[in-house]
């Protein structure tokens, strides 16, 4: 018998209320499915009907029932969702989350772990900065090609500024071109599990056939979690990019989830396209256990991330 045949059963929120299913967790994924209308690598949809828009999906197993009773599942607007419980893979909580989605700046974990998984230790190396990956439109890191910085530094600070300068530098330097890193990015993504998802660029802003699923990029996101270099770079608040050439500047993350000093938090990424709307993967660890958020096209993600992470965290049985 395989995990999801050993779920107790399946809570559907609706409108605030908590309604228990009878379908087995296998029937409700299979029916959930063939209710989201499948997309195309040409056209990935930004809107769901009112009623999916209302709906998710809360999955219990034998250890959390209990718990769970207790538990008011929170509310939230994202088209779609997953939290994930980052040590077991487990998902908790999902809202359309096999569906093709513009991933915009959330793309960047990605483009940090194919960096890391190539480069490894030559990230310690001088960048080549190129005035295309200069000409970026925003947001930028602010890199010039006269610059002199090593490639790790470029890295995070992408990580920080969200910067799409850098993380075109970042492509060049490892892989030569933003087209041969895209392909290593798919690779590095399968690797993480993550099977429906498409990249091809290390930035996020909006093309046609770059897509990815918020089950995906929780997946992505709880195997770079276990490297401790990707870990300390997507839990920076403030970093000082360390110019040889120039003054040092000091950054400040665009993550307001991070900046809010949320109990526990250490990651992940933000985004933002007009065709994305607003996203947020958030990641949190409390007494040793790391639970993971991804809200796509989520414009209460400030408030709605926190309050599926304290869900998380009930259901696990942690307290602040």
């Amino acid at each position: 018998m395989n995990y999801w045949q050993k779920m107790l059963g399946v809570f559907v929120v609706t409108g605030g209320l908590v309604v228990v299913g009878a379908l087995g967790a296998t029937q409700v994924a299979a029916a959930d499915q063939a209710a989201v209308s499948q997309t195309t690598d040409a056209k990935v949809s930004q809107t769901t009907t009112p009623e999916l828009a209302r709906q998710a999906t809360v999955f219990l197993d034998e250890t959390s029932a209990a718990k769970s009773s207790a538990v008011a599942v929170p509310s939230f607007v994202a088209e779609a969702v997953v939290l994930m419980d980052a040590d077991t893979g487990r998902v908790l909580v999902s809202r359309n989350e096999n569906k093709r989605m513009h991933p915009a700046s959330t793309t960047k974990m990605v483009t940090l772990l194919t960096a890391l998984k190539l480069q490894g230790t030559r990230l310690d190396e001088l960048a080549t900065i190129s005035p295309y990956a200069a000409s970026m439109e925003e947001s930028n890191l602010g890199v010039k090609p006269t610059d002199q910085l090593p490639l790790q530094a470029v890295a995070e600070g992408m990580m920080v500024a969200s910067g799409n300068d850098a993380a075109v530098v970042v492509a060049e330097n490892v892989s030569g071109s933003v087209y041969r890193f895209a392909l290593e990015m798919n690779q590095v993504a399968k690797e993480a599990g993550a099977t429906g998802s498409h990249f091809l660029n290390p930035h996020g802003l909006t093309e046609v056939g770059h897509y990815s699923t918020a089950l995906d990029l929780a997946k992505i996101a709880a195997y770079g979690m276990n490297i401790p270099m990707f870990r300390d770079f997507v839990g920076d608040d403030f970093y000082k990019v360390p110019y040889e050439n120039r003054k040092p500047v000091w950054i400040r993350t665009t993550n307001h989830f991070i900046r809010s000093k949320y109990e526990g938090a250490n990651g992940l990424k933000t985004g933002y396209t007009e065709a994305a709307g607003e996203c947020l993967i958030a990641t949190a660890t409390r007494d040793g256990h790391t639970l993971i958020v991804v809200l796509l096209n989520d414009d209460n993600r400030w408030v709605d991330a926190p309050a599926l992470l304290d869900y998380g965290f009930a259901r696990l049985g942690v307290t602040k």
